[in-house]
């Protein structure tokens, strides 16, 4: 089983429908031969795009260690996505030298000549709208260094962004516990936009029998109580991933595990291809019907 790739808004990238998120292998308990068996069978699923960022810890230079192995083939097929606009050392956080100098450092980390796409990482609205960081971008991606200019974040800072007409691709929270975005994906992918969707899974709410005070899943599992989708046929983890990696204008829905079982799981789901679209129309209107208000987890 592998998943076929598909066009990445009019970029002519390729991505593959699921994503691997790699925030987790920035977890210095993990070693690097797990890492890197984990990418190796990503790869191997068709498991294209790796998605990281500056903030990973050691992400993007275990990364950069895998990619300097692959053979040029390989590498055309692996599409690369980081996101940057802080911890550049000695520079402002949110100015143009520190985008400027993060993609020069995310190049050497992940021992490539071109990243396919960088994404501005939860910039405030206010900044961007600034100029000066999406220019260096801009400028990055003039000089090859960059191959999409994108906006990763959520609520106004990405209806600016997908607004502006100045990125060529978006990242947002995208989930059945979390569906503010449904006209900006709409939208980018009418303008020809790349579209990510991130927390596709919504944490794994249904995983507790009681709120997750401090967990990372405590928002989703509070909606999750609200939305109260009925058990059916699916899985809740089926219907999550199916639902966020082919609802339309989604180019990819990328998910984050260390483990290699999880990502052939992730993989297998999201083979089974879209809901039913009876099924997928319920889930959106149960949402639009008690969480309209609700907004984005950035």
């Amino acid at each position: 089983m592998t998943l076929a790739p598909r066009p990445f808004g009019r970029s002519g990238l390729s991505v593959s429908p699921l994503g691997l998120g790699a925030g987790e292998i920035g977890d210095a308990a993990i070693d690097d031969a797990e890492v890197d068996a984990l990418l190796a069978a990503a790869v191997e699923l068709g498991v294209t795009l790796i998605d990281t960022a500056r903030s990973y810890g050691p992400s993007e230079d275990r990364i950069g260690r895998f990619v300097a192995g692959l053979d040029a083939a390989t590498r055309d097929r692996v599409v690369l996505s980081t996101k940057l606009g802080y911890g550049v050392p000695g520079v402002p956080d949110w100015t143009g030298d520190c985008v400027r100098l993060g993609v020069d450092a995310a190049l050497g980390r992940l021992a490539t000549d071109r990243i396919d796409i960088v994404h501005l990482h939860s910039c405030p609205v206010d900044v961007l709208a600034r100029g000066d960081v999406i220019d260096a971008l801009l400028e990055a991606r003039r000089a090859g260094k960059v191959r999409c200019a994108a906006y990763s974040g959520d609520n106004e800072a990405l209806e600016w962004a997908a607004a502006s007409g100045r990125f060529d691709a978006l990242q947002l929270s995208w989930n059945l516990c979390d569906q503010r975005a449904a006209a900006v994906i709409e939208r980018a992918a009418a303008a020809g936009l790349g579209v990510i969707a991130k927390r596709p899974l919504a944490n794994a709410p249904w995983r507790f029998t009681e709120r997750p005070v401090g967990h990372e899943a405590e928002l989703y599992w509070e909606r999750w109580q609200v939305l109260g989708f009925a058990a059916g046929e699916l899985a809740p983890d089926e219907l999550a991933v199916r639902f966020a990696a082919h609802h339309p204008g989604v180019s990819s829905a990328i998910a984050g595990t260390r483990r290699l079982a999880h990502l052939r799981h992730n993989a297998e789901l999201v083979a089974r291809g879209p809901l039913p679209p009876l099924t997928a129309g319920l889930l959106r209107a149960r949402f639009d019907a008690v969480g309209a208000g609700w907004p984005a987890r950035i």
